[in-house]
């Protein structure tokens, strides 16, 4: 009986014991979260005097994912002290699901900094003409990084349960030709959207057409698929990425200037003051503020026309703008018609001559007085 009532005691006293140390586990579980949560955030007052971004990108990154693992690693020391005095079979689960779980949270760990670094590169370099790297080049590159880390937790995840990661290999290989030969056509604008990323041909906002195909106008969007173009009539223009490897792409929004080039006619009449003409609007292209003298400019008669003696004005503005191109473009025609009209002559207008001679008097015909 004695002995009956010992066992009693000693079974309590364990009993006692385990809840006693999961009781403090999840304590320190507790305090050492509070202490994680009052680091990070005296780490951020001290961040937010300097200029560097990746330290802020780490500690937004890692702020979650710790606080997280803090509870995935007391909870499972816990569960082993449980395990230990019970015959529950799911808790022989516990060790993979904690390895799984750890992997999880190195890999949301690691999303967080790349989303991180993406914003915040964004919100530092955007416009900034000394960097390399513009916003559709981020965005590329993040998404690259993303799917390179879901691919390896996915690998490694498999791995800790215990299934051979190279036939999952050798059968994704085998799969991906099949894969490659049915969606031919998707991986070729895949391929496309990242020589896009890649050689930069455009960006977004850039006006770009193609003499090759009816295609012109603003570009909105550069996806791996497709790139969206905003036509001048205002209607997008959906266009599969693998079409730019086989057309010429023009980007007029990266001229370094806008041309004049026009030819105008003065009448045969002001045949001497052609080259008085051509010398003056010269002189007044070279002294014009918006037009760029440091390009070619040139001012020469070069056709006996029709109806006139036709000269050219060959120069380039400062301004790449499409509007203000045009402002300038009619200030320096109303200047050539000044100048025209300061030296006596006119432009020409389509004209004919008709040439009437006399007949001689022989030839005249002598009236009939019968």
């Amino acid at each position: 009986m004695i002995e009956k009532l010992a066992a009693i005691i000693t079974q309590a006293g364990t009993d006692q014991a385990w809840i006693m140390q999961v009781f403090i586990i999840v304590f320190l579980s507790l305090l050492v979260n509070y202490i994680a949560r009052r680091f990070f955030n005296r780490l951020e007052i001290q961040l937010q005097h300097t200029s560097n971004l990746w330290d802020d990108a780490l500690l937004f990154a890692a702020r979650r994912p710790a606080s997280a693992a803090i509870w995935v690693v007391g909870i499972g020391w816990a569960a082993d002290i449980v395990r230990e005095v019970s015959d529950v079979l799911i808790l022989e689960a516990i060790d993979p699901l904690r390895d799984v779980l750890i992997i999880f949270l190195l890999a949301w760990f690691l999303i967080r900094f790349i989303s991180a670094v993406e914003g915040k590169w964004l919100t530092h370099y955007s416009g900034n003409e000394e960097s390399t790297l513009d916003e559709p080049t981020v965005h590329a590159m993040a998404k690259l990084l993303r799917l390179a880390v879901m691919i390896t937790t996915a690998l490694v995840v498999l791995q800790a349960l215990g299934y051979s990661v190279s036939g999952v290999l050798a059968f994704g290989g085998i799969g991906g030709i099949a894969v490659g030969f049915a969606a031919k056509d998707l991986l070729a604008n895949f391929f496309g959207g990242l020589m896009i990323y890649l050689d930069k041909p455009f960006t977004i906002g850039d006006w770009i057409r193609s003499p090759d195909q009816e295609v012109e106008g603003t570009v909105e969007y550069i996806g791996w698929r497709l790139t969206r173009i905003r036509t001048f009539d205002k209607r997008p223009l959906y266009i599969p990425n693998a079409t730019f490897a086989q057309i010429s792409v023009e980007n007029p929004s990266r001229m370094s200037n806008r041309r004049i080039y026009e030819t105008i006619g003065v009448r045969y009449d002001d045949a001497a003051a052609v080259a008085k003409i051509t010398v003056s609007i010269e002189a007044m292209l070279r002294e014009h503020e918006e037009i760029d003298s440091e390009q070619t400019l040139m001012v020469n008669f070069n056709k006996f026309a029709e109806s006139s003696l036709d000269f050219f004005v060959y120069c380039f503005t400062h301004t790449t703008n499409w509007q203000h191109f045009h402002v300038v473009k009619q200030d320096v025609l109303l200047k050539i018609l000044a100048i025209i009209d300061s030296h006596g002559a006119s432009v020409a207008f389509p004209t004919r001559v008709v040439d009437l001679q006399q007949l001689p008097e022989n030839l005249v015909a002598t009236p009939d007085v019968r």
